[in-house]
């Protein structure tokens, strides 16, 4: 939680004016004479009412993260509970810290361009609420961003346990549509493909993959104390996933389930770990594919399947389709250094860009497609080394930046750039790193001395104990630093 419901401890507890029991004025002084507050020691997390506000606010996040599930329409629950959470968790105290900086940097940047490109277009509705739904999402991404900053295993468990629980709800409805079991099946149902509670499948589709790799994680790495129920629950997940019949959700699910399980394995130091990942990855191949030839006998998904798993569509080809769009505006772009205007694209070509990339060059001229490509290269480094290096925050970044590295790529054959769970990922991996580098131990304020001829290696500093050096390999290493001969 926030740092103003720390509990005290060792002398700053036993110098509270209440320790003993008696007033902090029996003396007639000032309790806060010293300058000390018995407020900065903790004592707010004594207050019941506040309790119960840090208790609600708990719930608010829980509520705000799984109700990203409901996208029937541009409003949803998501967007209800998203003021009050964030203004009851910045009145608790949350901060954004200097590692998160140049993700604010690079969103202000964007937005920026955006804001400056819709002024010649203030009288067209359509434009000026895209632009400003893009400035909410961006402060949910900050929001995010500091809200996991602190206190962040525990913040992110619940958000990534009510995130799946939504991907579990979602998918068993679009399953339930797609098979047609309930006569609302419109809802849950579109264009023959599974759509859940989403407006389009191929959204839908990609929603499903965080929740897939946090289950497939907590199963290879045994951690999930329900392994029954994370099975079933994988299970009706990925059916969801294959039921939208998007070829960038297959796609995307495939490289960031290889993503995450490539980083788990290269970076344990278990045995029998590495042997369970192979041997349960082995199985669940077996499995899906014997999965994959029964789904195939049933006519209906045998043809959707056919005709979705082509590399290009109908609505991609020629000189008016998707790509022959893109050909065509990219010269136009060149010229543009201010871009068309957001969601101007759409009113010359008739079509969305249905690239990103492209997307934010048109919509914010040069400088938001530059904010844009940096930022998606930026969160790209800190990912992988999230993923890579040890830290007490590893296996998180091995779940969520595998699904934000799908959208990046996702991102160069739709948009994705409305996406309100993008935003929340993006804030995930941001406070991440943020935790990363508060959590690593402080640098040496002097360097160890270099070994010189026969002399003793390192002598210990003082007060430190007697610190002993191990001889391996011809080489000195004192309290867990090498030092060179």
């Amino acid at each position: 939680m926030s740092s103003m419901t720390a509990a005290p401890t060792g002398a700053t507890a036993a110098a509270s004016p209440w320790a003993a029991g008696s007033s902090p004025w029996a003396a007639g002084a000032s309790p806060w004479a010293a300058g000390a507050s018995p407020w900065a020691a903790g004592a707010w997390g004594r207050v019941p009412a506040l309790r119960a506000v840090q208790g609600l606010a708990s719930g608010l996040h829980a509520a705000f993260i799984f109700f990203a599930c409901f996208a029937f329409s541009d409003a949803s629950p998501y967007d209800l509970v998203a003021i009050p959470t964030i203004v009851l968790w910045l009145a608790l105290g949350i901060r954004l810290h200097r590692g998160a900086l140049p993700l604010v940097l690079l969103l202000l940047a964007y937005l920026t361009a955006m804001g400056i490109a819709l002024l010649p277009y203030l009288n067209e509705p359509l434009s000026v609420t895209w632009t400003v739904q893009l400035f909410y999402l961006a402060a949910t991404c900050i929001f995010f961003a500091m809200l996991y900053a602190d206190d962040t295993q525990a913040r992110i468990e619940v958000a990534l346990k009510a995130y799946t629980a939504s991907c579990v709800l979602s998918a068993g409805l679009g399953i339930v549509g797609y098979l047609q079991l309930l006569g609302i099946e419109d809802l849950f149902y579109k264009y023959g493909r599974a759509s859940g509670t989403f407006q389009d499948p191929n959204v839908f589709g990609s929603f499903l993959t965080l929740g897939a790799l946090y289950l497939i994680h907590r199963l290879l790495s045994g951690a999930t104390r329900w392994p029954i129920l994370s099975l079933l629950s994988l299970v009706v997940v990925m059916a969801g996933i294959f039921l939208s019949f998007s070829r960038g959700s297959w796609g995307g699910t495939v490289v960031a389930v290889a993503v995450m399980v490539v980083a788990l394995y290269t970076t344990s130091r278990s045995r029998a770990l590495r042997r369970r990942i192979v041997t349960l990855g082995l199985v669940t191949i077996g499995f899906g594919a014997v999965a994959l030839a029964g789904l195939l006998s049933i006519d209906s998904v045998a043809q959707t399947f056919q005709t979705r798993a082509a590399v290009t569509q109908d609505y991609d080809e020629g000189e008016t389709g998707r790509f022959g769009n893109q050909i065509r505006g990219m010269g136009m772009l060149l010229e543009e250094p201010l871009g068309l205007g957001p969601l101007r694209w759409r009113q010359i070509f008739n079509l969305e860009p249905h690239n990103s990339y492209i997307g934010s060059f048109a919509n914010g001229g040069w400088l938001a497609g530059a904010a844009f490509i940096a930022l998606v290269a930026a969160t790209s480094f800190v990912g992988f080394r999230l993923m890579l290096r040890p830290s007490p925050y590893r296996a998180y970044a091995q779940i969520v930046f595998p699904a934000l590295l799908m959208f990046f790529l996702q991102a160069m054959q739709i948009d994705v750039e409305k996406w309100r769970h993008v935003y929340m990922m993006l804030g995930m991996v941001w406070a991440l790193e943020v935790a990363r580098l508060r959590a690593a131990p402080a640098p040496l304020t002097h360097p160890l001395p270099r070994r010189i001829g026969g002399h003793p290696s390192v002598a210990a500093p003082s007060g430190a104990g007697g610190a002993r050096e191990k001889r391996i390999g011809g080489r000195g290493e004192v309290s867990g630093t090498k030092v060179r001969p």
